[in-house]
């Protein structure tokens, strides 16, 4: 029997909803599998702050490094929103980033045929979409400095970020890219704003030197603002996607928006070693916390990217993302992806669900 160590972080709000549902189902596929998994949890986000001040407990981030992989359910809410930037939940998830060296977040963003109806976008233009964003995670704008709100010699304020990446950084994640890609359909498209940005030039120069090792896979290059016109136009002419922190923070929630609900989506935060950290992208929903009524789906699926990018246990994987299937093939809905003649269910139900569609 294989053993591995999961740091479960709940979180807020539908967070420790979600969570009770994913270890169950996990559970239940190690049982089939010869897997067995030993969960430890800790606090992080609004949770941790309301325990211990900080949103990211020194106990919690070497629980974090002592385990094999991390499973994130949701951070933050209305309760922390007016704490001062380093005291809010969002801070231990930007901390728990860099304390693990997370430099690589991966985000997909995949049609699920039985729920193309709930994309925003007409069916002819979503139709078999399937996108993998590879965003830079622990560079670029939201680290640089110099950074602040500093006073002038006028008494006027002046806000300042830096956007800074060194060759060694985009080469990493240039690798990170190169590589999701040749397992898809071989075409990357590299995303930047080489036009005006100096940042951007030696972004671009750096991935163009780096295809010389990936003959096999396609490159191209879009500015940004341009790249996200062609998400919402033509979707489907992307494969692999790979761009700084910024821009990739905005590009993945647009990509997520094609599937119709980000409450269906996972994603996996990778660094060169160590635990990765796997999350859905939706947020903690306070507005419906407690009352059983949270999609736990994208949980699972995150799960399930665990068991694949994480544990290199892809047959867990695989399994995790039928039973999603499966439920959704029997007409299960939870109120975002709800649409009419298929059957509304709370969290819980849809959690039992999938115990029987995994057996």
């Amino acid at each position: 029997m294989t053993h591995y160590r999961i740091t479960l972080l709940p979180g807020d709000g539908i967070g420790p909803e979600i969570m009770e549902v994913t270890v169950a189902v996990m559970k239940r596929v190690g049982e089939h599998l010869d897997l067995q998994f030993s969960f430890k949890e800790a606090l992080m986000g609004g949770a941790a702050i309301d325990a211990t001040g900080n949103p990211l407990p020194d106990e919690t981030l070497e629980i974090c490094k002592d385990s094999d992989a991390v499973l994130l359910a949701a951070i933050g809410g209305y309760k922390w929103d007016s704490l001062p930037n380093n005291l809010r939940p969002e801070r231990g998830l930007l901390d728990l980033r860099a304390g693990l060296g997370l430099f690589a977040n991966l985000r997909p963003a995949k049609i699920l045929p039985q729920l193309i109806d709930a994309s925003t976008l007409k069916r002819e233009v979503v139709e078999g979409v399937d996108i993998m964003v590879v965003r830079e995670l622990t560079g670029g704008i939201y680290f640089g400095q110099p950074k602040g709100i500093f006073t002038t010699e006028t008494g006027e304020k002046r806000g300042v970020n830096t956007m800074v990446y060194s060759e060694s950084e985009i080469d990493r994640i240039g690798k990170v890219a190169f590589e999701a890609a040749r397992k898809r359909g071989s075409r990357l498209c590299s995303v930047d704003k080489a036009n005006v940005l100096e940042v951007s030039q030696l972004w671009r120069d750096r991935i163009t030197q780096l295809s010389a090792d990936y003959p096999d896979v396609e490159l191209s290059h879009l500015y940004v603002d341009n790249a996200a016109m062609q998400l919402v136009r033509s979707p489907k002419q992307f494969d692999t996607i790979v761009t700084g922190n910024l821009f990739g923070d905005i590009l993945s929630d647009a990509a997520a928006m094609l599937t119709g609900s980000i409450g269906m989506l996972p994603s996996a935060s990778l660094g060169a070693s160590g635990p990765g950290v796997f999350e859905p992208v939706h947020g903690s929903a306070p507005d419906i916390a407690g009352q059983d009524k949270a999609n736990p789906l994208a949980q699972v699926l995150s799960a399930a990217m665990m068991m694949r990018y994480g544990l290199n246990e892809p047959e867990a994987g695989d399994r995790l993302e039928q039973a999603v299937m499966t439920v959704l093939d029997a007409n299960y809905r939870t109120g975002d992806i709800m649409s009419p003649g298929m059957k509304l269910v709370g969290c819980k139900e849809m959690g039992a669900a999938l115990m029987q569609a995994l057996g």
